[in-house]
């Protein structure tokens, strides 16, 4: 490694611990499992925190996307048994009967509008949470660095969901809610194309570029916004999570209690009486390999 990549990335490792200390997102006495998809994000703090000594697992959930998910599947496979991480993986498949593609195709044919992301977060978000419960985790670790929480903040803003950003922050959602294992993010305030560098330098075996079904228009409009005013303003994706910062407290504070409440078909975590995932699997009427429960 040369000097120069060298001094990069204990500046970006220095970040991360920071993050983790000053936010208090984990120790080293609890089992941890980080979400991981085979991209750099969660690559990348996987492999910082098994460095780390932390008590780490890693837990990926196939979509079942062709030749970009088992690209994505042999590289994180492939980089856990080489550093010796229980990796445990869940295919939206088999749990639900049908490939992410298949679902969004039959709500689609019933008129349902959801873009590919929409469907894909819901799932995976679901998924996620009950791997990381089954596996008793205490925190569960997400790759999201400061341009996809940048993206967040704005993406509320306009859509005048300000409600939904009392949800985001190193912590996410509820802290200790029944049925809810802690979600934290130890990249939130690293930039996209820092982390893109340090996987590059680690040699990380990782597939870059973005989802071939990747689609949220919103996000993506947000995203080059936000992409060109940083040309002129370098500080701008910074200043906005660091004011954003301030405001979060208040924000937890005036939507608690309104964040979650359970599903009364399954139990998980959820906004409504109905969760998403099984109001997207019921409107689907796939039969499915095993019950949600």
């Amino acid at each position: 490694m040369l000097g120069r990549d060298k001094q990069f990335v204990g500046k970006i490792e220095r970040k991360v611990k920071a993050t983790i200390k000053n936010f208090g997102l984990l120790n080293k006495k609890e089992k941890i499992i980080v979400a991981v998809s085979g991209g750099k994000d969660s690559t990348a703090v996987l492999y910082m925190l098994n460095k780390w000594g932390y008590n780490v697992e890693a837990a990926a959930i196939d979509v079942n996307l062709g030749e970009y998910s088992i690209t994505n599947m042999k590289n994180i496979s492939k980089f856990c048994r080489e550093n010796k991480i229980p990796l445990y993986v869940v295919s939206i498949r088999d749990e639900f009967g049908g490939s992410h593609c298949n679902i969004r195709q039959i709500l689609a044919s019933k008129g349902v509008k959801l873009n590919s992301c929409a469907v894909c977060g819901v799932l995976r978000r679901y998924l996620l949470n009950k791997a990381a419960k089954k596996l008793k985790a205490k925190k569960l670790v997400t790759g999201h660095n400061l341009d996809d929480e940048c993206q967040a903040v704005m993406m509320n803003f306009l859509r005048n969901t300000l409600q939904w950003s009392a949800r985001l922050g190193p912590k996410s959602g509820i802290s200790g809610a029944k049925g809810f294992v802690q979600r934290v993010k130890p990249l939130y305030f690293i930039p996209e194309k820092d982390i893109e560098r340090y996987s590059k330098i680690m040699k990380f075996p990782v597939k870059y570029g973005k989802c071939p079904l990747s689609s949220d228009v919103l996000r993506r409009f947000v995203g080059g916004l936000l992409d060109d005013y940083e040309k002129q303003n370098p500080d701008a994706k910074k200043n906005i999570i660091g004011n954003f910062m301030k405001l979060l407290p208040e924000l937890k504070i005036k939507y608690k209690g309104q964040e979650y409440r359970y599903c009364d078909r399954c139990g998980e975590p959820s906004k409504g009486k109905v969760c998403r995932t099984c109001q997207i699997i019921e409107g689907v009427r796939i039969k499915r390999t095993r019950p949600i429960k």
